[in-house]
Order: structure tokens, then sequence, then C-alpha cells
């Protein structure tokens, strides 16, 4: 059940906000949504109205917002207020890196030093893409996920760059509602 799996979660690494985790428990709807977008994906200050005008239209459907993203070393399903305004400064302030799934061992790894740093300069943040927040949506119990877009492949790129997501969305059980595949894809529409 969602409570039982929002219950395993609250470890160390991975902390749910509280009223994200009262929604779970109360078996009432549950929105993930990725933090790239808010760091970015929009210059500072549209990226956070943004962010608000979406949580705005999710609460007015009673559906619990958790936008997800990595802070000094802990996934966080759910930020306050004040996180997703920290967030989106961030972006601007290079504070704030994209992170798949295969970069989520690296910033977790960072706890420690971020724990034992000054960080005078703020908090460090790790950018969820569509893979990452999909995996901890779904390690948080969290079965539905919004984005603008998703990742795909890009065409002519020598490296052949396959984007995680698609590979995600084959493994991970949560639904991904998406207007379609990224701007920045070639897709020959």
């Amino acid at each position: 059940s969602a409570a039982a799996s929002s219950k395993k979660t609250s470890h160390g690494l991975l902390r749910v906000l509280p009223e994200v985790s009262a929604a779970l428990s109360a078996n009432r709807p549950v929105v993930a949504l990725e933090s790239t977008i808010i760091a970015h994906g929009m210059p500072y200050p549209q990226n956070l109205e943004l962010s608000r005008e979406v949580a705005a239209i999710l609460r007015e459907r009673d559906v619990t917002p958790a936008t997800i993203a990595v802070r000094d070393g802990v996934c966080r399903v759910g930020l306050t207020e004040a996180e997703v305004a920290d967030l989106a400064a961030a972006g601007g302030e290079e504070r704030a890196a994209k992170v798949s799934t295969r970069d989520l061992p690296l910033h977790l790894a960072r706890r420690s030093a971020s724990s034992s740093s000054s960080n005078s300069g703020g908090h460090q943040w790790g950018a969820t893409t569509v893979a990452s927040t999909m995996k901890l949506a779904h390690r948080a119990g969290i079965a539905t996920f919004v984005t603008g877009g998703t990742g795909g492949v890009h065409r002519g790129a020598a490296s052949m760059d396959v984007s995680a997501d698609l590979a995600e969305l084959g493994r991970t059980p949560v639904v991904v509602v998406s207007a379609g595949v990224k701007s920045i894809l070639d897709i020959r529409l």
C-alpha cells in the first residue's frame, strides 16, 4: 500500500514532506512533479511563478503536489514553499545540478560533505529529471507524475544520446502524464 511504502522510505536518504505522507496514508491523490523545470527550464522568477501556479491548480482539485528534488544529499519528496523558492533561485546561482537516475548515487554521497561544510553559499540542489523523479516517486509510493515533456533520442548525435527517461518509462510503474517530448528533440513533425 502507499502508506506502507511511505513508511519504508522515512530514512535518512529520502525525506517525504509531512503533507505528502499524510495524503498518501489517507489514500488521497498525490502527483509528483519534476524539479529540473524549476532550476533549469525557465529564468527566475518565471520558474517560481510556474511552480506556484501548477501547485495551485493541483490543490484546487484536491490533489497534493509533490515536487521532487535532492537537497544537500537528501532526496526530498515534496518541498516547502521556502524550498521551492530556494531551488528556483539556485539554478541561476549555479547551486543546482541536473540529476538523472545515474547521478543520484553521487548526489546522495555528497550528503556528509554538505552537512560538514559551512554551506555559506546556500543549499546545494539536485534538480530531478523525468527518470529520477519517476524513480523517487515510486519509492515514496506516488503512482502519478506530471511533466511538460519527456526525453527521447537526439537525432544525429555522435554518441547516440538516448534519454534515461525512455528506459525508466519501461521499468518504473508510475503513470506519466506528459504533453509530449521535450522541445529540444528533433522529431521532424
